[in-house]
């Protein structure tokens, strides 16, 4: 099958069939920000941060790299004026769950995001949604999911399964960007085996 050929940031790139446009930038050495890929993941597209505009027959539109399959002809743009307009939105947004986050801050600083523009939000979770795929997908134990919708959105350890598979693991840990993964592990080892529950310091 004949490689897929066409442009990213001027230079010409092949990809195979299958490959997403993020795939065949890194394997070219073209860096696009992300916070929800991973490659022993499926791509999921929660984050939006590698949004690239696409160039084809003479119309532009912006896609989510990470999901979107590389096609012949295509003129990727990995920044321009609109790209980083989103990013630096989707920065601010999620600077309000977890300002402190080191990933965070040093995109913020190369968008020129503001780390105050919008009111704090007590979560300290941005969605990426990579602890509970690797979960899933990699582990197979199913241990930690998603609870609540839209703003209420959280991960939490499911404690049954977590009590036997996570004490051992922990191999999400390392991908959470904000931390926030250890703050509801520890949360949950806390409901799991309170000070006095069968330590013998009743």
């Amino acid at each position: 099958m004949s490689d897929i050929v066409f442009s990213i940031d001027g230079k010409e790139v092949k990809a195979k069939e299958g490959q997403t446009v993020l795939e065949v930038a890194r394997e070219n050495g073209i860096s696009i920000p992300t916070l929800c890929w991973h490659e022993l993941l499926e791509p999921f597209g929660a984050c939006r941060l590698c949004i690239v505009e696409v160039e084809s027959r003479g119309s532009s539109r912006l896609v989510v790299s990470c999901v979107y399959p590389a096609e012949k002809n295509i003129s990727v743009k990995t920044r321009s004026e609109k790209v980083d307009r989103i990013r630096k939105m989707i920065l601010e947004l999620q600077l309000a769950h977890a300002p402190d986050a080191f990933i965070l801050q040093d995109y913020a600083k190369e968008y020129g995001a503001d780390r105050n523009r919008f009111e704090k939000e007590p979560s300290f979770c941005i969605h990426c949604g990579l602890c509970v795929r690797y979960c899933n997908e990699v582990k197979k134990a199913n241990a930690v999911g998603f609870v609540d919708r839209g703003i209420r959105k959280e991960i939490s350890f499911i404690p049954e399964i977590a009590a036997k598979e996570c004490w051992g693991c922990k191999e999400c840990f390392p991908l959470c960007p904000t931390e926030a993964l250890q703050a509801a592990y520890v949360l949950v080892e806390a409901l799991a085996f309170p000070p006095g529950d069968g330590d013998g310091s009743k």
